[in-house]
């Protein structure tokens, strides 16, 4: 009677053994949602976390003191384009000819046929979306806004897209869904031309009583909402946004997307517009921070952030979702409109303690804010590993399993989760037109380049051309004021020989 109720209970283990296991919970049933938030224009010293600047950031300090902050964060371009190109393909933008900052009707930047972060991360089973801006270009060239456009977003691999059509300064200045401009009247149809005006058309240059923010240079043209801007355009007046709306706008889809897709694993792509030009705050923010309407819309993104964070706590989320959080490109006061953001500055520093800006080849063109939060798997820190934008394809791949690409990204996985204060070893990072220079450790170096010392389109902003080899410690010398190339020959054969092997021979 023993040996047969030994035998059933053998038998019971064994059949327990053999089945499922119980089900996980939800935080622990599925790879991590992933979402990428990303700033536009928003220098190191804008998030209150690096402790540089007098804004003040909650939101975005919650990803930094919840997550890792990074001291050492890049995009790969110092301007929009190149690094949301950079983001997206996993490559160096100056490998892509046209990866430099698109016109409103450019075609598209990305060949449908390369591989993609989204298209990677749909290969290991999840939803991916864009929202927010885009500025990567739509169609084949001499598009018709009032069809479905394309090829756009949804052929480099996002299920679902809600994108500006170019940029906020930019014309068309219209939504479009899915390759679809949204709420266009069919009796209206919109056209658009980056050569010469529509007959009748006002625009800001002939009619400035008609604006309710001045352009200081270049966005002088079509009008929409009181603004003038990049371009003419006429017709689809039914769908053209206000500016004041967007933020709100574009929160409520990146809502609407985690709350329906929050059963899969989902990658969103969420990019603000803040605070690029034209800077048109909610009145909910308008002149809450003193510093005139560029501290206005950090503001109003850092509460977007907020909002945001909300929702994937309501829904049970956080748990399991991987946010990392950065800027396109380094800082820029006046863009193109007359908002006072030199004025009204303060003693604020957007640039933190580096030089230079958007536009420049100086660190703070590139060297961003930088966070990686992860509710429960990432702990609380600060990290020295040297990281790029470029790298989030290659440190993802690794997270959900998939093979690491064939590109310039490197995995650097333990590094965004805390694991590791190690990251690459050096990088690439680029200026104006493909202009490159080169971090190695603590040495940045910026090569011998012909060129104007300042952007030439009345931004006060250094290029960091010069006829002369720069060389600098960043680590000791983080606002790059003394030059190291005459007092260390070795040093810069060194760098120089690195930087070719990659770059090849710069222009």
């Amino acid at each position: 009677m023993i040996r047969k109720n030994l035998q059933w209970l053998l038998y019971a283990l064994i059949f327990v053994a053999c089945q499922p296991s119980a089900k996980k919970t939800e935080g622990e049933s599925k790879q991590p949602n992933i979402v990428v938030i990303y700033a536009d224009d928003l220098g190191f010293g804008d998030v209150s976390a690096y402790g540089v600047g007098k804004l003040n950031t909650p939101n975005m300090d919650r990803l930094a003191n919840e997550g890792i902050r990074f001291e050492n964060g890049y995009a790969t371009s110092a301007t929009c384009t190149p690094s949301r190109f950079s983001l997206l393909t996993g490559q160096y933008p100056w490998r892509n000819e046209g990866a430099q900052v698109l016109p409103g009707d450019a075609p598209l930047l990305i060949d449908p046929a390369q591989p993609t972060l989204p298209k990677m991360l749909k290969n290991a089973g999840y939803s991916t979306a864009v929202i927010g801006k885009w500025h990567l270009g739509l169609g084949s060239g001499n598009v018709d806004w009032n069809k479905h456009v394309g090829p756009g977003a949804n052929d480099v691999g996002f299920d679902y897209s809600y994108i500006m059509a170019a940029t906020n300064d930019r014309v068309p200045n219209v939504y479009v869904e899915n390759g679809d401009v949204l709420g266009l009247d069919p009796n209206d149809k919109l056209e658009v031309s980056y050569r010469k005006n529509f007959v009748g058309e006002p625009t800001g240059k002939e009619n400035p009583e008609l604006l309710k923010m001045m352009y200081s240079h270049g966005h002088d043209m079509s009008i929409n909402n009181g603004i003038s801007r990049i371009g003419f355009q006429r017709g689809g007046k039914a769908a053209q946004w206000i500016d004041e709306n967007m933020a709100d706008t574009f929160l409520v889809r990146a809502q609407q997307f985690v709350k329906q897709q929050k059963e899969k694993p989902f990658f969103l792509f969420y990019a603000l517009h803040q605070p690029h030009v034209p800077r048109v705050p909610h009145s909910r923010f308008a002149g809450t921070t003193g510093m005139g309407p560029r501290g206005d819309v950090i503001a109003e993104a850092d509460w977007c952030i907020g909002e945001f964070l909300q929702t994937l706590e309501a829904e049970g989320l956080m748990e399991n979702t991987l946010i990392i959080f950065s800027s396109d490109n380094g800082p820029v006061l006046d863009d193109g409109y007359e908002d006072e953001a030199a004025e009204k500055l303060g003693d604020h520093m957007p640039w933190g303690p580096f030089r230079g800006g958007k536009y420049s080849l100086y660190d703070a063109g590139t060297h961003v804010p930088f966070m990686a939060m992860w509710k429960g798997k990432i702990q609380p820190g600060v990290s020295d590993a040297l990281v790029s934008q470029v790298d989030i394809f290659a440190s993802l791949a690794k997270l959900v399993g998939q093979p690491l690409p064939e590109n310039d990204s490197e995995d650097v996985l333990d590094a965004l989760i805390g694991k590791s204060q190690k990251g690459r070893e050096s990088l690439v990072i680029e200026g104006l037109k493909h202009k490159t220079a080169f971090r190695k450790g603590d040495w940045v170096l910026i090569p011998s380049y012909e060129g104007p010392t300042r952007v030439p389109w009345g931004v006060d902003m250094n290029t960091g051309f010069s006829k002369e080899t720069q060389l600098y410690n960043i680590k000791e010398d983080k606002a790059q004021q003394i030059n190291l190339a005459g007092q260390m020959t070795e040093k810069i054969k060194e760098m120089i020989e690195e930087f070719e092997s990659i770059r090849g021979k710069d222009d």
